[in-house]
């Protein structure tokens, strides 16, 4: 018997998307307000992910995961360190789901050339894709979906978020070193740096990477940089006459953009049609500690049960124009989705990176890790939101 074969997401998406927006089930007013709004974050995702994907294969990940395993001097614990700065940065930057996809396989790859146990590496990547990606608007896509509540409020993102974002780092790392330790000890033999395909590129991209941690910063429009540096990237790696790291329809993930595009759809029909209301009795109300860390734990519940990004979308109405129950929220559906496979797209994508390269890493793994590091990262970050407050 011929085996079915399996209807892709993205067709699931497209089909239901039309039939919300055909049957009037979403009103015309919610999609043109909802299109507004997540449009322009889509554009983005398409252009970071190019600039990613550029930097990859001109050899700047392999590069900085050289660099560090020459910095650490044969030290297991140091190497690790330096990854996790790299993890960090990444995430920071270039996204949560970058660090997934494109980080994870250096990182195991360099573990096994230093012949250190490549599970301690790969975890702390996993940990930090999430609990790392407060620190910029750019990190992660539901902070770019709430930076737009609060310009709207005039409040700027970094004032608001920088000790949660900060906090949660703090507790994963103090974690995961505790935890690790005797994984990290001992030393390793040094191997040869692989050699650079082409220098003057792996500079360009480089340079690129830093401009837009500055720009970011400085609160640039994200869409519109990250497309700049997406043509710019790729106009160099053709001047060169290098070969695309994927081919060019694999360049933007359409079928991803078109899964999130429809999620965003189903959950805005979903509070068309009254979901709001039972998502607003359990976020609770108010700006008091105790309100405060009832909505965090909302939003990490939530996005464990079903994923972050629809997570934060149904409960965002819930936590209203008020600055702090929206900083908390993303708090909750940020650093708290660490305990399901499929709590964030970047543990399903790292989790599909590390069955790719033959390293097998049970659910029972991921939940343990985040029974423990979820409810740590997700109280401190929040409590640290109410004392920067």
């Amino acid at each position: 018997m011929a085996r079915r074969r399996r209807v892709p997401w993205w067709l699931v998406a497209v089909v239901v998307t039309v039939l919300v927006l055909v049957t009037g089930a979403l009103p015309t007013d919610d999609a043109r307000e909802l299109a507004e709004r997540t449009l322009p974050v889509l554009v983005f995702v398409a252009a970071l992910t190019v600039v990613a994907e550029l930097c990859a294969g001109a050899g700047l990940f392999d590069a900085a995961a050289g660099l560090a395993a020459r910095l650490a001097g044969g030290r297991r614990w140091v190497l690790w360190a330096l990854v996790v700065v790299l993890a960090i940065v990444s995430t920071a930057v270039l996204s949560l789901d970058t660090t997934a996809v494109l980080l994870t396989p250096v990182v195991i790859a360099l573990a096994r050339r230093t012949r250190t146990s490549p599970l301690p590496f790969a975890l702390a990547v996993l940990a930090l894709a999430n609990t790392a990606s407060l620190v910029l608007p750019v990190s992660n896509l539901t902070n770019l979906l709430a930076d737009h509540t609060l310009r709207a409020a005039g409040v700027g993102y970094l004032a608001l978020m920088w000790a949660p974002a900060l906090v949660a780092i703090v507790v994963t790392v103090a974690f995961l070193g505790v935890r690790d330790r005797r994984a990290l000890a001992g030393r390793f033999d040094p191997q040869p740096p692989h050699p650079v395909r082409d220098r003057p590129l792996l500079l360009v991209c480089a340079l690129a990477v830093g401009a837009l941690a500055v720009v970011f910063v400085a609160g640039a429009e994200p869409a519109p940089t990250a497309v700049v540096t997406a043509a710019v990237l790729l106009a160099a790696t053709l001047a060169r006459h290098q070969k695309l790291p994927v081919a060019a329809r694999d360049l933007v993930p359409w079928r991803t953009l078109v899964v999130v595009l429809g999620l965003f759809v189903v959950v805005a029909t979903a509070h068309a049609q009254g979901l709001g209301q039972v998502l607003a009795q359990a976020a609770g109300t108010g700006d008091g500690p105790a309100s405060l860390l009832r909505i965090a734990a909302v939003g990490a519940l939530a996005s464990n049960g079903m994923n972050n990004l629809p997570a934060y979308l149904a409960l965002e109405p819930a936590a209203g124009a008020e600055p702090l129950r929206v900083a908390a929220l993303l708090v909750g559906t940020g650093v708290g989705p660490l305990i399901t496979p499929w709590g964030s797209l970047a543990t399903v994508l790292w989790w599909q990176r590390c069955r790719t390269l033959m390293l097998d890493i049970p659910a029972g793994t991921i939940v343990r890790q985040g029974l423990v590091l979820a409810p740590l990262a997700v109280v401190a970050a929040t409590l640290a939101l109410v004392a920067a407050a």
